[in-house]
């Protein structure tokens, strides 16, 4: 298997698509979204490495998804894997979830995100990590922030996620869901029986790299972590 080029990228998307599917339990109904605030500790090995704190607000149709991380401790030594402030801007519409701006700052300059949609001219612009971005945007073009709200939105409305096109520097990656079965996770609070999904990223017809997720079919909430195939 063929590993991502980037594997702090691909931690820190994972880390932050499982914290907010996490949230969903607590932040919505069954087929709809509902604001919250919440925050999260990072434990490694019995020691807090970081605190973040998530908030959805919501304006009309128009949400904002802002996840901001602190450090503590031994985190500060890999503070730039993820950056201490993510603003994502999306509608949501009969399409789905529509990204308008995209936003990741705080750390490294180097490491900084900043898009912006155009869905009159139907272009994401705006520069990714150094790069200038200058895309073709359809409604299955994603950031890193809209991605997990899109994901929310399904999984609320009982739909197995369709398949996104996340961006990455001046390109996309393709990710393909796909129901993959049953399972009944042990945890903290009890036994929980889940749905498994697992996601098939593939890379202009390179080799294809796959990862399950745990999901409570009562709630979006993964019950177990993501691991490669």
């Amino acid at each position: 298997m063929r590993q991502l080029p980037d594997e702090a990228s691909s931690a820190r998307r994972l880390v932050a698509l499982i914290a907010t599917l996490l949230l969903a339990s607590n932040a919505a109904a069954a087929g709809e979204l509902k604001p919250y605030t919440a925050t999260y500790a990072g434990i490694w090995r019995g020691m807090t490495v970081a605190v973040s704190t998530l908030k959805l607000e919501q304006t009309g149709d128009t949400w904002t998804f802002s996840s901001r991380s602190e450090p503590r401790g031994i985190g500060k030594v890999a503070s730039g894997v993820f950056p201490p402030l993510q603003v994502s801007v999306v509608r949501v519409t009969d399409q789905g979830v529509l990204p308008q701006s995209f936003k990741s700052s705080g750390g490294n300059a180097d490491k900084s995100i900043e898009l912006t949609y155009n869905w009159q001219t139907h272009k994401v612009a705006g520069t990714y990590e150094g790069t200038k971005v200058d895309l073709p945007l359809t409604p299955r073009v994603q950031d890193d922030g809209s991605v997990q709200l899109g994901l929310m939105v399904e999984l609320l409305a009982g739909r197995t996620p369709p398949n996104v096109q996340l961006i990455d520097k001046n390109s996309v990656r393709e990710y393909e869901f796909s129901r993959d079965g049953e399972a009944t996770i042990k945890t903290a609070m009890g036994d929980v029986h889940t749905l498994v999904f697992k996601s098939l990223h593939s890379d202009a017809g390179a080799a294809e790299k796959g990862r399950r997720r745990a999901v409570d079919p009562g709630d979006p909430e993964p019950a177990a972590s993501v691991s490669p195939q």
